[in-house]
């Protein structure tokens, strides 16, 4: 059965100002459910995190200020957000729900996070509205249980996955693949295993020619046991971050092509959903449901 992590911490606590591109949150079950895309049983809410994994992906220091809300004025800047308890709350309930996703894809072949996707915490920042890496935390979670031994992490937001890409620095069983908008935020960038910057303005073809070269070459290069996908809807030519162009049609063929290497290797994969900033939310939400969509047509 499909298991969907959801908190309503995933909304709430988030400060005011940054309501609005978190409110898909709270729509795409909503729709899900009402589409009839899924049942309201698949959904459920992460326990609390054990530490322990956060540590392995994070640095103790960088995770002891966090949690006692001692990060300097600066570190809160880079965040994006304004520290408080419950948005700390918030970022470990996301990590959880990956945690957990992580088993079920391992028992469904599939788990989605509704949130998650904070590809741009690293192993001592937090940055970009990412306070703490669930994909990576998640992946350092299979490792440390021998669950899996090779992983492969597809990062196909618009933005570089710069905080996993640090975190994997030095760890040969998990490779980071990264395909965005060179050009867009983070300005520094950190190295993955293969990085493809993309121009402004690439449209659907192009760049599921792109993805799909790739994920060939990668899947029998790397073999791997488990992937971690980062469904980040912002590529839409609607998004007022993204830069680059693809229609809704092109993001759900996207979605398809990397469940259709999935099921055709017989990986597992665990999907966190990644950023979204289009100007009408009925856009953020229609791309992210079609991810869901994709997902049952080729693995279930």
């Amino acid at each position: 059965m499909l298991k969907i992590a959801f908190d309503p911490l995933y909304v709430h606590p988030v400060p005011v100002g940054h309501r609005f591109p978190m409110l898909k949150y709270e729509l795409i079950p909503e729709q899900l459910v009402y589409e009839g895309t899924v049942l309201p049983n698949a959904f459920f809410r992460p326990h609390e995190v054990d530490e322990h994994y956060i540590t392995l992906a994070h640095q103790i220091t960088y995770w002891e200020k966090l949690k006692n809300l001692n990060l300097s004025t600066k570190e809160i800047r880079r965040t994006g957000f304004s520290l408080s308890k419950l948005l700390v709350y918030r970022e470990i309930s996301i990590v959880q729900g990956t945690i957990e996703c992580c088993d079920h894809a391992l028992q469904d072949g599939i788990a989605f996070n509704i949130a998650g996707g904070t590809h741009h915490a690293g192993s001592n920042w937090g940055e970009g509205f990412c306070l703490l890496n669930d994909q990576a935390i998640g992946a350092h979670y299979l490792l440390s249980q021998k669950k899996a031994k090779k992983i492969l992490i597809i990062d196909l937001d618009v933005h570089q996955g710069n905080g996993t890409a640090d975190i994997f620095k030095s760890e040969q069983r998990v490779f980071t693949f990264s395909m965005h908008c060179q050009r867009n935020f983070p300005f520094r960038k950190e190295h993955s295993d293969l990085d493809i910057g993309l121009p402004e303005g690439v449209g659907d073809e192009e760049y599921l020619g792109i993805l799909e070269k790739n994920l060939e070459a990668l899947f029998n290069q790397v073999k791997p046991e488990f992937v971690f996908y980062l469904a980040g809807v912002d590529v839409l030519e609607t998004d007022k971050l993204g830069w680059l162009s693809l229609s809704k049609p092109g993001c759900k063929t996207r979605d398809e092509i990397v469940f259709e290497y999935c099921r055709r290797f017989g990986v597992p994969v665990q999907v966190s959903m990644g950023g979204g900033y289009s100007t009408h939310i009925k856009d953020i939400v229609d791309a992210h449901c079609n991810t869901f969509k994709a997902a049952i047509d080729k693995l279930y």
